[in-house]
């Protein structure tokens, strides 16, 4: 019953329709994962036939559980998203909490490794391996993906309601791979011998089964409790609030109206969770970046580096433009009292996010200094992105018309409100790119990146006439969005 009434809920969701673009595209990803984990699952069977070692995917598999985890972030969410609708009706919250967990387990995210281990075993099993043998190890190779599904479970929970919950995988996978860096080469290489010994003469055997049965057990306890608890915090609104002292940023006072704005965009930055929390991992992600390409030769490819240089600039307005209002929807009728008031926020988020990107140049010093990056390349995507490509994220607010609430919360959702969206954020992190190397086929790579400088620069000091075009066909479709804010509240 549950299972039929979440189906009916996201069909008669009035974002349904928009949402089916975005499952055009996921599916497709899906399809492009699938046929190259058939690849590898053919490739790798046909090496350990041939070797008559099959134990052999038991080697790549800590890759593959880290490489899962956290690609489950982009698509799974967690039980206690989906159970709050059922609090109020004459159901257990116990059985909502146990129907979510459990469809959790027969979820594609799980499935989709059969892709892989299947061609694995088919081929094993047509070599010396017997049909028995071949059925235990995908039982043990699913259990171990279930048991990692509910290890994300817990790391994604905890890091919603706090990002200090990030140092849990940290410490997890730092213990792994850390002392790989410390050690010297030889002690490196007689480590990773020792763990491949251990994992070959241990990896597929009877107390694997145990232990992963132990391990996955213990985690769905904790998964359930965890959310049960979390359930009632919510329901209940028994989340401790720390009163702290925030600053009036008086110097923003000589701007006037503008200046309010900036404060209210700078405040919401600074205390409401679902934007600070982009913002703080906005941080960490850049830093990561600048520093790998910098010190390692990681993205050292002409595509590779573009692309990385242009997300680090677009990455901060990409993740919050593409919900530009949405946040304001909720004080939508008090911005219509006066005249222009709406323009005048737009302008404001405008120059916040043009100040915003100073924090990306900054970070990327390390790949300039290192000559990873040249000045020239940096300045045609920081131009680019207060440019053409903040042009393009704001006219969503045009078309957006989807309130969000003033702070995150577990049961929320981040889906695409329309197909617009979609189709712009595809726009502003590849076409500037596709640009850039077609330039440079045609000229060399300092004549391309200063007629990007040129365009970015263009259309920046053009922001006033664009700003306001995107103003009067948002006054055209004022009250259809003000209903849109209404209904979404």
């Amino acid at each position: 019953m549950l299972r039929k009434n979440k189906k009916l809920s996201d069909e008669r969701n009035v974002m349904f329709e928009a949402n089916q673009y975005g499952k055009f595209f996921a599916y497709l990803a899906l399809a492009f994962f699938v046929v190259y984990f058939i690849a590898i699952g053919t490739f790798l069977g046909w090496v350990a036939a041939t070797e008559d070692e099959y134990q052999m995917l038991f080697f790549v598999l800590p890759f593959i559980l880290i490489f899962d985890f956290f690609g489950r972030f982009m698509a799974q969410q967690t039980p206690v998203m989906l159970v709050k609708p059922y609090l109020l009706m004459p159901i257990s919250k116990y059985t909502a909490v146990d129907c979510f967990l459990v469809s959790q387990l027969f979820d594609s995210s799980n499935l989709i490794w059969m892709s892989l281990f299947l061609p694995y075993t088919f081929i094993c099993v047509c070599g010396s391996m017997t049909f028995l043998e071949g059925l235990a190890m995908l039982i043990l190779l699913h259990l171990m993906i279930l048991t990692n599904s509910q290890w994300y479970l817990l790391v994604r929970t905890l890091v919603n309601k706090s990002l200090f919950w990030w140092a849990l995988p940290a410490v997890v996978y730092g213990a792994f791979i850390v002392p790989l860096f410390l050690l010297s080469d030889k002690s490196a290489e007689k480590l990773f011998d020792q763990i491949f010994d251990f994992i070959g003469e241990h990896g597929f055997t009877w107390y694997a089964f145990a232990l992963f049965i132990v391990l996955f057990a213990v985690l769905f306890i904790i998964n359930r409790t965890l959310q049960m608890r979390l359930i009632h915090d919510e329901i209940s609104k028994q989340e401790k609030t720390k009163l702290r002292h925030v600053s009036e940023f008086a110097a923003l006072n000589r701007f006037g109206q503008i200046g309010e704005y900036l404060k209210l965009e700078i405040k919401s930055t600074m205390r409401n969770k679902a934007i600070r929390t982009r913002f703080i991992q906005g941080v960490a992600i850049i830093t990561m970046l600048s520093l790998m390409i910098a010190y390692t030769d990681a993205y050292t490819g002409n595509f590779a580096r573009n692309i990385w240089c242009l997300y680090c600039f677009v990455f901060f307005g990409a993740v919050n433009l593409v919900k530009v209002m949405g946040p304001e929807g909720n004080y939508i009728d008090l911005l219509m009292v006066h005249e222009e008031n709406i323009l005048t926020l737009l302008r404001a988020k405008y120059y916040f996010y043009c100040t915003i990107v100073l924090l990306p140049f900054l970070l990327l010093l390390p790949p300039i200094i290192s000559g990873k990056f040249s000045l020239l390349m940096v300045l045609a995507y920081l131009l680019i992105t207060t440019g053409p490509e903040y042009c393009l994220l704001f006219q969503l607010a045009v078309w957006n018309k989807t309130t969000l609430p003033l702070n995150d919360k577990i049961t929320g959702k981040n889906q695409f409100e329309n197909k617009l969206q979609l189709i712009i954020e595809l726009i502003v992190f590849f076409i500037p790119v596709t640009l850039v190397l077609i330039l440079q086929a045609l000229f060399d790579e300092n004549v391309a990146f200063i007629i990007m400088i040129v365009i970015g620069l263009a259309f920046t000091l053009a922001n006033p006439y664009w700003m306001r075009n995107i103003y009067k066909r948002m006054m055209l479709h004022r009250y259809e969005n003000l209903e849109g804010f209404h209904s979404t509240r």
